[in-house]
């Protein structure tokens, strides 16, 4: 029994001991498990506010995004198009009530915010899902329209590059629009906030529609960079072409310089003549322009009977509109084909009252170019020289154009006209004068007699003398005797000049001949009869005025150098 009691006693005291130590643990564990509660909850703190720290990252990075923004305003459109259409279902609900003017002042509130973002009434993504109109560029059909060609390659490849970047905008929002879910599903998991599902809900409704306008985009640019590229593959294989053909054009083109250059060589090495070695340069000219034009025409000119009739019309207004330059193309073939102009040749224009007299120094499709010479013309007239002179041609139809050097002609007439008192010697006068003429003029008879006879196998002539010849004319004040002479077509001046000398040397020697010339004599009123003078005198004053009686008398008149078509030039 006491056995008993005292294992009783034993078992007590150990079952207590155990329980004791049972209790002690079990506070451990619930001390322990609180801790660990406590330090998860701070851990899933922390966590919470680093994720939503990142999604502000992610916010800020996309605030300034133009697809972003497109697309809040166009939620915010469609917001405003359901709360429009609730207000004015709750204004006909509240007919006849105090809301009535509530509502009113609401729905005209929402209204001008729907006016405000009319733009975004449509999808954002339209402009990027459709893709702009390309239209087919012009062909490239010549060198000129190269540089145009640039441009539009530089055109096209920087538009599909501004939808290339769009496209590329989209995707990578797309990701940081993921970026940004993920953040959320693992905030959700730490917290079960509503505003963070409802974020979650909007972020989702936002993906899918980024990223459905995204495959649709994706799949039209590929049609549209096709396209693109279709053009500027057509833009660059018409470029080359072009470059190729202006490259052979050029090639030609140096060919027929080279061979007017080679061609000029040869013509000054074995043309002597100025005048001939003028003639062959302006036809090589000419014909090296013409080429050059048929080359170019027949390269570029596609349709041939299109661009005739097209010139034909053309040609037909043109002729009305510009009369005086086809005219004056009409007189350069003229001149040309005819002849009756040359280069060299000293010609005399006369227009609107103006003289000029000159040498002709160019002849071009519109113009005859004159240098103006020292000439009677010009010593009587215009009293300078030395200008250089233009004249249409289209004058050789309208107006008097003389040539002194016609077919080669080199010698002109020239006469010299002294007017001698009637008491004078006069046949004794023209004796000499002739003889003075012949010694002086004798070369240039020689020369235009030759040059006669070549001329009259071009005309008819009917008077071919050359010989000086000399007349005597019976005038008022005198005896007129003119004297005509051969001289030099480009310089009658000189002549002139000296034979005018000798005969006033000559005709001063002669005692028996008097050159008639303008004269005044002045009598004293008291010696007027001594003078055998018939006048009345007449009283101009007194005596200590000085002379008082003035008579004239006109003794002779008239000393001429010239007249007639001889004294032109």
């Amino acid at each position: 029994m006491r056995a008993l009691a005292a294992i009783f006693l034993i078992f007590n005291l150990a079952f207590c001991e155990a329980n004791s130590t049972l209790s002690a643990a079990h506070t451990r564990l619930e001390s322990n498990a609180s801790s660990a509660a406590s330090e998860k909850k701070d851990e899933n703190s922390k966590l919470s506010a680093s994720l939503k720290d990142q999604i502000r990252v992610i916010d800020d990075e996309i605030k300034n995004n133009i697809w972003v923004s497109r697309f809040s305003n166009f939620i915010g459109y469609q917001n405003l198009q359901k709360q429009s259409s609730q207000l004015e279902a709750e204004l006909k609900k509240s007919a006849g009530t105090d809301k009535i003017a509530e509502i009113q002042k609401r729905l005209r509130a929402v209204k001008e915010q729907l006016i405000l973002l009319k733009e975004y009434e449509k999808s954002p993504f339209l402009d990027i899902i459709a893709m702009p109109e390309t239209p087919e560029p012009a062909r490239i059909t010549n060198p000129f329209s190269i540089i145009s060609g640039f441009s539009t390659i530089r055109n096209l490849q920087a538009q599909k590059m501004e939808q290339k970047n769009a496209i590329e905008n989209i995707k990578a929002l797309i990701d940081k629009l993921e970026a940004k879910r993920a953040l959320y599903e693992r905030l959700m998991q730490i917290d079960t906030d509503a505003s963070a599902a409802a974020e979650l809900k909007s972020l989702d409704y936002e993906l899918s529609e980024f990223s459905s306008a995204y495959e649709i985009a994706q799949t039209t640019y590929d049609v549209y960079e096709k396209k693109i590229n279709s053009q500027i593959a057509v833009q660059t294989a018409d470029i080359k072409a072009q470059i190729k053909r202006a490259g052979n054009i050029a090639v030609w083109i140096l060919v027929v310089i080279a061979l007017s250059f080679f061609c000029k060589v040869v013509a000054k090495k074995y043309i002597k003549n100025d005048e001939n070695f003028y003639i062959v340069n302006k036809a090589i000219n000419v014909l090296n322009f013409t080429l050059i034009a048929l080359i170019l025409l027949f390269s570029y000119i596609e349709n041939m009977t299109h661009f005739v009739t097209v010139l034909g019309f053309a040609s037909a207004g043109l002729a009305i509109a510009m009369k005086d330059m086809f005219m004056s193309s009409l007189g350069w073939l003229t001149i040309v084909l005819g002849g009756s102009f040359r280069v060299g040749d000293r010609i005399r224009v006369h227009k609107n009252g103006e003289t000029y007299v000159g040498d002709i120094i160019d002849i071009s499709v519109l113009r005859m170019t004159i240098f103006e010479d020292v000439t009677m013309t010009t010593w009587r007239e215009n009293k300078r020289a030395g200008r250089v002179i233009f004249i249409p041609n289209n004058y050789i139809f309208t107006d008097l154009i003389s040539n002194y050097t016609h077919s080669g002609l080199k010698t002109v007439w020239d006469g010299i006209s002294i007017l001698l008192t009637f008491d004078s010697n006069h046949k004794k006068a023209m004796y000499l004068i002739k003889n003075i003429v012949r010694k002086y003029s004798k070369g240039y008879t020689d020369i235009a007699k030759k040059q006669m006879g070549k001329l009259r196998s071009q005309y008819s002539i009917k008077n071919p003398n050359v010989e000086p010849r000399i007349f005597s004319f019976f005038e008022p004040y005198g005896i007129e005797i003119s004297v005509w002479y051969m001289t030099n077509s480009y310089a009658t001046l000189g002549l002139r000049s000296n034979i005018s000398a000798e005969i006033l040397d000559a005709l001063r020697s002669e005692p028996d001949i008097k050159i008639a010339y303008p004269a005044y004599t002045l009598f004293n009123g008291k010696n007027y009869a001594a003078a055998g003078g018939n006048f009345m005198a007449q009283d101009l004053g007194s005596e200590q005025q000085g002379p008082q009686n003035l008579n004239a008398a006109a003794q002779g008149a008239g000393f001429a150098t010239g007249s007639g078509s001889g004294s032109e030039i």
